[in-house]
């Protein structure tokens, strides 16, 4: 295969989560919030975050590691309320995504899960949304009108974008924002306004001017749809979708990737035609070749990756169990599975026969109490 680390030196540091004991005693009453580490420390060789990570880490069973990989929904589009109240409850989840809806009904149920959770003494949630430009007054009804994406065309309206934006999702109680997007063309089905335009290099120059904005203001961003949905034609949410022959927007990560952006989603996109990176038939979401071999081994990427929603693309949905192939190929957030229960379950007996899935699982949970201590969030 085609090593991408001849084209992109590693930028960050590998940590390592070597279990260290330390005299860090979590209080009976859960675990405070820790404001010593932010988002720039993410990607850093700091070993008082090592530890702290391992402090927390040590002393979750893995089910309750499991739970910080799964990601519900609920808003207008999502689960009922009262059904992602029963999975805070039970422990069953590490975060919520926030679909559409009102600013008052956001910030309620943000309230009444953190309730939950302190309550139980189990690890706070982290809540996301889709706050792109172009999808932001319908996610968050009532919020200030930014304008789509497609409209911003240099730095300063960026900036000015962005602080609305994470301002609004602050108030809210959103850590983690679901964009930009990096995806190339507005004339795709999926995609549309939501893309910066046809130019490859002022669309990584805005998406990454958007990333570095709102990661300074303290909002986790989120490059997507990884490895390319604007130069293909069809939806995922609607049928399967081929990227055939060269993944033409895999190289606009790499800058995206230096300059220190904490996520990327990946596409539920098939690629075909391609002798080195072709799919098998399989989604990128689900793909250990494009997850694993091309975004993490050869493009060095060391944040957090997520799967695009696997509850009603059908891309996806006529999979056996998505959400376990979408982990075993390299995911660290599963985001929306159809089941959260059968996902528990399947990821659980997996990791009690495959060593090596094992290890990649507990490296996964690290990355993301890692990023929710760098947050704020614990």
């Amino acid at each position: 295969m085609l090593d991408y680390k001849e084209t992109l030196p590693c930028q960050h540091m590998k940590y390592s989560f070597s279990l260290v004991f330390i005299s860090i005693f979590l209080s009976i009453t859960g675990i405070a919030q820790d404001t010593r580490f932010n988002l720039q420390d993410f990607y850093t060789d700091n070993d008082e975050l090592h530890c702290t990570v391992d402090s927390i880490f040590n002393t979750l069973s893995d089910r309750e590691k499991i739970a910080q990989m799964i990601i519900s929904c609920t808003g207008e589009l999502g689960k009922p309320e009262a059904t992602v109240k029963k999975f805070v409850q039970e422990n069953l989840i590490g975060g919520v995504v926030f679909l559409k809806g009102n600013k008052q009904t956001h910030t309620k149920t943000i309230k009444k899960f953190n309730s939950i959770s302190e309550k139980n003494k189990s690890l706070p949630l982290i809540f996301s949304m889709d706050a792109e430009p172009s999808l932001f007054a319908s996610r968050i009804k009532g919020a200030r009108d930014v304008g789509k994406t497609i409209d911003i065309k240099n730095d300063a309206q960026s900036d000015a974008v962005v602080n609305i934006i994470n301002q609004e999702l602050k108030e809210i109680g959103v850590h983690h924002n679901f964009a930009p997007v990096l995806d190339i063309s507005p004339s795709n089905e999926a995609i549309k306004s939501r893309s910066y335009g046809n130019n490859k290099d002022s669309v990584v120059d805005l998406a990454n001017r958007f990333i570095q904005c709102t990661q300074e203001g303290g909002i986790i961003a989120t490059a997507k749809h990884f490895p390319g949905h604007g130069l293909v034609k069809g939806d995922t949410h609607k049928q399967s979708v081929y990227i055939d022959g060269s993944l033409q927007e895999v190289d606009n990560y790499k800058p995206i990737i230096a300059a220190g952006v904490l996520s990327i989603m990946v596409a539920h996109i098939t690629v075909k035609n391609n002798d080195i990176f072709g799919t098998n038939g399989l989604p990128a979401s689900c793909s250990r070749r494009i997850i694993t071999d091309v975004l993490k081994d050869g493009m060095c990427f060391d944040g957090i990756v997520i799967s695009d929603a696997l509850n009603i693309m059908k891309a996806v949905t006529i999979l056996d169990n998505a959400p376990l192939l979408a982990s075993k190929a390299g995911c660290d957030m599963i985001l929306m599975p159809q089941d959260e229960e059968n996902t528990m379950k399947s990821i659980l007996a997996e990791i009690k026969t495959d060593e090596e899935y094992h290890k990649q699982v507990m490296k996964s949970v690290k990355k993301i109490l890692r990023l929710k201590v760098c947050a704020g969030i614990l």
